[in-house]
């Protein structure tokens, strides 16, 4: 999914134009995106955090050649969804694997 299908979809169920879905969408993503840089958490009821986490500088190795180098300290952005997503997500993959005939376990039926 794109965000012009984000657009699209808010275009669609809220009614407004699609100017006004872009700028919307726009102005959600651009909040999420300062508090972030804040270093801020986001709480969404039923979806799920994310969070800012700082990562300490520390040594790695080049895959190729075996040598050591220092990676960066660095933030990165961590997502952790809901226990309703999650249910959702799972409930979904059940589904699927049911009307595809299986189990809906790990794919070993």
């Amino acid at each position: 999914m794109t965000k012009a299908d984000i657009i699209e979809g808010v275009y669609e169920k809220v009614g407004f134009s699609k100017k006004e879905s872009a700028e919307i969408v726009e102005l959600v993503f651009d909040t999420v995106k300062e508090t972030l840089e804040r270093g801020d958490k986001i709480k969404i009821s039923g979806f799920g955090n994310f969070q800012v986490r700082q990562k300490n500088a520390r040594v790695g190795r080049n895959p190729q050649t075996g040598k050591e180098i220092e990676i960066s300290a660095r933030r990165v952005l961590t997502f952790r969804p809901s226990q309703v997503l999650k249910s959702a997500l799972n409930n979904a993959a059940e589904a699927a694997a049911a009307a595809a005939g299986g189990s809906g376990n790990d794919g070993a039926s």
